[in-house]
């Protein structure tokens, strides 16, 4: 029997002994086949091997969790602001955010991986993550159809 304090597995809630939600996975899941596709047709995303596309697929599951996370904070800054400064401040600071985060995401490639992955250049990566963001919310969006 279960005790009162288990927690029920969901996909909403984490704690200790639920920091890792199916929906992570299937996310890693969904970043390893877009990023294998374009490191099948785009000659300047580079991978060595599988393994290093999916250990990149869980890099940049990290990274963008983190970014989407700040962005959703500032876009709450942004609507909460009671004076234009503030509203101005937020507005510029997400302005700054989301070039820097393809930066961001193309050094630490070449920092963890040390020439092994490439990604391309920042129109290349920003490519890529629109395409890894349109993917895994329309597999979230076919799996709550299911």
């Amino acid at each position: 029997m279960e005790s009162p304090d288990a927690v029920a597995p969901s996909d909403e809630g984490r704690d200790r002994r639920n920091w890792l939600r199916a929906s992570d996975v299937v996310d890693i899941f969904v970043y390893t086949v877009v990023l294998g596709l374009f490191v099948e047709f785009f000659p300047q995303v580079i991978s060595e091997s599988f393994t290093l596309v999916l250990l990149t697929a869980v890099l940049l599951k990290l990274v963008l969790e983190v970014v989407v996370r700040l962005k959703g904070l500032l876009l709450t800054r942004i609507k909460s602001a009671r004076t234009a400064w503030r509203r101005s401040i937020n507005v510029a600071t997400l302005l700054l955010v989301l070039p820097a985060s393809k930066f961001l995401v193309i050094e630490l490639t070449a920092l963890v991986f040390q020439g092994s992955v490439s990604l391309g250049g920042f129109w290349a990566v920003t490519g890529l993550i629109v395409v890894l963001m349109l993917a895994r919310g329309g597999v979230r969006w076919m799996l709550v159809r299911i």
